[in-house]
């Protein structure tokens, strides 16, 4: 029986995700007689954890469904063992970007990824603790409909049930590497505020999240466009579409990766940067792996710490770590296409290609990030307020923000080189949850 597995990584308070996203691979295991590992990976504190314990204690028992619930001591155990298996040549460094001290987006779901190989997974399919499902006609609209339906199988087989095909007909016999939607509500990324109070800081600042040849047509597009996902409209019907996934069409809350992917190539295990999650996305649409794009968008909403004076300011240096890495990202990208391509006679991502565009690549001058770190550090102070004093606190994190971005790429050096042998040292060995033996 085909082995899915649907993760929801969590750091605060959702046991009301957590019966929502058991409820959806209930579905799944239901309508498409798969066996769904549900696999809830939880960081958060003493209160939140005993209550997302009790949540999944009271989930009822579901045909196909098994669900796994791992707290961070669980998840440092199975890597630990992993690591040793591996053979990695620095076991501590590896632990640490695979469960750092800080908030990373890439490092929660690589933690992810080998787990859901561990389980004999063949897909990964992700959900985050701040969204929730749309519905029509009194029952929820999930996802893992449309990730169930083409994960895997061949595009050109694909082709007939999706509303339309944008994929090249040359790219048909390649099997479908990514299923994805958006959100719908609040915007992912709080510059909402931003655009509200100076729409010309607003068009500086998210602007360096983009190529410095952009022609200013697109980038005035681009940069309207970004962080909204796809707006507010309700659902009313699917809508489906086989391409190449553009990324900026799908948000990490609502998106499926095939093993082909991420057990070639992790994620950048980058700390306090939001977005590092998305590399595998930007990857797979350069080398051209086929996906489906559809509308079966998640509700997106802040959390009560997210508007809090401590979360705005997390928030405002994860999105300056986003701006100085974009540039460094944009490099791999452009070296990972450059030579034999990021794919391998099967058609598999090169991990080796990867690699070396993260050693070799060209990353930007010292000088043009500095510059890119002082538009952001004057756009704040030019909108006043609580950006003003966020503007301080990166002031005066300058060059360990600037040093940090370096930093991150020679640690997804590391990772990558060492990526093969965890994923190979995860399968057949489980994490053992606490009172089992290992």
């Amino acid at each position: 029986m085909r082995r899915v597995c649907l993760t929801l990584p969590t750091d605060r308070a959702c046991a009301a995700t957590v019966r929502a996203v058991a409820a959806e691979a209930a579905y799944g295991a239901r309508h498409f007689g798969v066996e769904v590992r549900l696999l809830v990976l939880d960081s958060s504190g003493p209160a939140a954890l005993a209550a997302h314990r009790e949540a999944v204690a009271a989930l009822p028992p579901e045909p196909g469904v098994v669900v796994h619930h791992f707290d961070e001591d669980e998840q440092r155990d199975f890597l630990r063992g992993a690591i040793a298996r591996s053979g990695a040549a620095a076991p501590d460094r590896v632990l640490g970007l695979m469960l750092p001290s800080g908030v990373s987006y890439g490092a929660c779901t690589n933690r992810a990824f080998l787990i859901a190989e561990a389980l004999g997974c063949t897909s990964v399919h992700r959900r985050d603790s701040d969204s929730r499902y749309q519905y029509l006609d009194g029952e929820p609209v999930f996802p893992i409909h449309h990730e169930l339906t083409a994960l895997g199988r061949r595009a050109g087989d694909v082709a007939g049930l999706v509303s339309r095909s944008r994929l090249d007909p040359a790219l048909a016999d390649r099997p479908v590497a990514v299923v994805g939607g958006s959100f719908v509500g609040e915007m992912s990324v709080d510059v909402a505020e931003i655009r509200a109070l100076d729409p010309a800081v607003h068009a500086d600042l998210v602007g360096l999240s983009l190529p410095p040849d952009c022609p200013e047509i697109w980038r005035r597009h681009l940069v309207d466009e970004a962080f909204r996902g796809a707006g507010t409209a309700a659902f009313t019907g699917d809508r489906t579409t086989l391409a190449t996934v553009d990324p900026a069409r799908v948000d990490m809350c609502n998106v499926a990766l095939a093993r082909e992917v991420y057990g070639r190539v992790p994620l950048p295990p980058a700390t306090d940067t939001i977005g590092s999650d998305y590399f595998l996305l930007h990857l797979a649409h350069g080398a051209r792996l086929p996906g489906v794009l559809h509308n079966r968008h998640i509700v997106n909403f802040h959390t009560s710490e997210r508007r809090s004076d401590a979360g705005f300011l997390a928030y405002q240096l994860r999105l300056t770590k986003f701006l100085l890495a974009a540039p460094y990202l944009r490099a791999v990208y452009a070296g990972a296409a450059a030579g034999d391509g990021p794919l391998d006679a099967d058609g598999l991502l090169r991990t080796s290609a990867v690699a070396a565009a993260v050693e070799e690549g060209e990353g930007p001058e010292p000088a043009e990030n500095a510059e890119r770190f002082d538009v952001v550090e004057r756009s704040y102070r030019k909108l006043g307020g609580r950006y003003a004093a966020a503007a301080d606190v990166l002031a005066a994190r300058r060059e360990r923000l600037l040093d940090g971005a370096r930093r991150d790429m020679a640690d997804f050096a590391l990772l990558l080189d060492a990526w093969g042998p965890l994923v190979r040292a995860s399968e057949g060995h489980p994490p053992s949850p606490k009172g089992t033996a290992p």
